[in-house]
């Protein structure tokens, strides 16, 4: 079972040599922010499209570049379709014009085995960009690594927290990189996003999923993407994760808004890259 490119040739190039050539530029021009006995066990990013948030997706991936996983598990919100719990791939690959990712059925249906939110469907991955836009910046860092693809629907706090325990279950004591697929605060002027995006970042900073939680509930759910962050649901529960494998911080990694490329301050997005994992003494 093939899921193909849904956003190549507008969000980001169907050339695979453009494409090849953007992202390892931007992957180069990130900044060192892990030594080697550095563990990273999750990452957020961004997945707007490559020219606004590129830099800062690059900024994330550039932090485990090189790196060996068994298995990056990448959660996004969905965008598209409307549904309860979790919507996984039920197997095959991912394909951009860099190529194909495997997406290991057996891996899948250990993960649906340990939550009944976690169901196999395709619908709510066929039109869904909150992932594709993190394959190729995948496939550049981490060659031939296996992908488990979610997509959360409605973002339940009961969804938030059954996805984390089923991650840390499945994946306790084993080789695996969490991925969050979110932007920040949608459509205000620069200076009220970066009052909105810093309270964010703060929290990410400091591994709180709780208070990033609790950030989310003051709003109402449909109003949730635009003062916190359209994917706070995929955040909050890779953040949960990574804390229950064991990371004990977290370093934010890069983060802009899309005026920045636009030109545009009046109705910005925001972007966040970030690493989750057990780090040392600062690079």
């Amino acid at each position: 079972m093939l899921r193909r490119p849904a956003v190549a040739g507008s969000w980001y190039p169907d050339d695979p040599a453009v494409l090849g050539r953007q992202v390892d530029r931007g992957l180069a021009a990130a900044p060192a922010v892990a030594g080697p006995d550095d563990a990273i066990v999750g990452l957020l990013a961004p997945h707007a499209g490559i020219m606004y948030s590129g830099r800062v997706a690059a900024a994330a991936y550039a932090a485990v570049k090189g790196r060996a996983f068994d298995l990056v598990v990448l959660v996004g919100p969905s965008h598209y379709v409307g549904f309860d719990g979790v919507a996984v791939w039920p197997g095959g690959a991912f394909e951009t014009p860099l190529g194909r990712i495997p997406v290991p059925e057996a891996e899948v249906a250990r993960l649906v085995a340990a939550s009944p939110v976690i169901v196999e469907r395709t619908d709510a991955h066929a039109r869904e960009h909150s992932l594709e836009m993190h394959l190729p910046f995948l496939q550049r860092a981490l060659p031939g690594t296996p992908l488990v693809p979610l997509v959360m629907g409605e973002q339940t706090r009961e969804t938030m927290l059954a996805l984390a325990d089923a991650l840390a279950t499945v994946y306790a004591g084993r080789s695996v990189l969490l991925a969050a697929s979110t932007d920040l605060s949608h459509f205000f002027d620069a200076a009220t996003a970066a009052r909105l995006d810093g309270r964010v970042a703060r929290l990410v900073g400091n591994l709180d999923d709780e208070g990033l939680l609790a950030e989310l509930e003051r709003y109402p759910m449909y109003e949730r993407g635009r003062f916190v962050m359209c994917g706070g649901g995929p955040a909050v529960s890779v953040m949960r994760a990574a804390r229950l494998l064991g990371s004990t911080g977290a370093r934010v990694l890069a983060q802009a808004h899309s005026g920045e490329v636009s030109g545009d301050s009046t109705q910005v997005v925001g972007y966040l890259a970030a690493a989750f994992g057990r780090f040392g003494r600062t690079h």
